[in-house]
């Protein structure tokens, strides 16, 4: 019985000669399933998240501003899994290894996480201590106390937040930025579609009516974005994710006055002691640059030297 020659000119879905975030092909249609279900799924799990722990709490608004520890564990939870299921269900869509959402043309590295996440500790808080320094009544802290209260979201805090943190990372840089990217064929044409519309999606997704905020998530964005692209891989924007959001999560538990914390995002809620925010981002992209461009120059050293003989 005749058998049917394999057909090889189909393209891979992966391309590894591209830069990370412009590396997966799909069809047309994909990117925009991608885009309308993973916001809409963020959104609809929060909800549902939100109105458990209401329940729990005996609360008759859900969706208050006010992070309890209940309500702060909800967040960062359904975030977290949005991440995870945003990871399986663009692998599938896009036939594509779910590792190759997470890094290109390498493994994931151990050195990348510890150095980046350190780099971005000592910025993110140099950051923080020149706003609380400069512009205090930006912060929003109220005073310094413990109660069972602060404990509680202390441990909340230190548990989840990172899972919060990683998650938006798989949501828009893990999958949202390739999605978007694959709509154009021309690489660096593909890495800036990516890069503006990931960026602007994970700014209104934070729904924040106030310019400076929106301004503030947009440069969070992008330089997260940069911070994949540079690196070929999710290391070094997760550290910074997970840093950042623990370093200002903790430090509004601890300056609650032994209360709750308030997330208030409605006009008049930003500032410009956000740009110095923005240049802490600017800062952790610079040092991934400096970091990857050192880590790649010994290598070739090695080879022009061996080549001399």
């Amino acid at each position: 019985m005749p058998t049917r020659p394999l057909d090889t000119s189909a393209p891979s879905p992966i391309d590894t000669s591209r830069p990370f975030g412009a590396h997966v092909r799909m069809n047309r249609w994909k990117p925009l399933v991608i885009v309308s279900v993973l916001p809409v799924g963020m959104v609809l799990l929060q909800i549902v998240f939100y109105y458990a722990a209401a329940m729990i709490e005996g609360r008759d608004d859900p969706l208050t501003n006010e992070m309890t520890p209940l309500t702060l564990l909800a967040n960062n939870l359904s975030v977290g899994a949005t991440g995870l299921l945003a990871v399986s269900f663009v692998a599938r869509l896009a036939e594509v290894p779910w590792r190759s959402l997470l890094s290109s043309s390498r493994r994931l590295d151990s050195r990348r996480w510890k150095v980046y996440s350190g780099g971005s500790t000592l910025l993110v808080a140099a950051g923080v201590a020149l706003v609380a320094l400069v512009a205090p009544a930006d912060t929003g802290w109220t005073g310094f106390e413990i109660t069972n209260t602060t404990v509680a979201l202390l441990l909340v805090v230190v548990l989840t937040t990172p899972l919060q943190a990683a998650g938006e990372e798989l949501i828009f840089r893990g999958t949202m930025l390739p999605a978007i990217a694959s709509w154009v064929p021309t690489a660096r044409r593909a890495l800036l579609t990516g890069l503006v519309g990931s960026s602007i999606v994970f700014a209104l997704i934070h729904g924040s009516a106030d310019p400076w905020l929106l301004g503030y998530f947009t440069v969070v964005g992008v330089c997260t974005g940069l911070m994949a692209v540079i690196s070929r891989g999710l290391e070094a924007p997760i550290a910074f994710h997970v840093c950042n959001n623990l370093v200002v999560t903790l430090l509004n538990s601890l300056f609650a006055d032994g209360g709750t914390s308030t997330y208030e995002r409605s006009v008049g809620a930003g500032g410009p002691s956000y740009l110095i925010l923005a240049a802490v981002n600017l800062a952790v992209v610079g040092l991934v640059w400096l970091c990857e461009r050192g880590w790649h120059r010994p290598a070739r050293g090695r080879t022009d030297r061996t080549n001399r003989g």
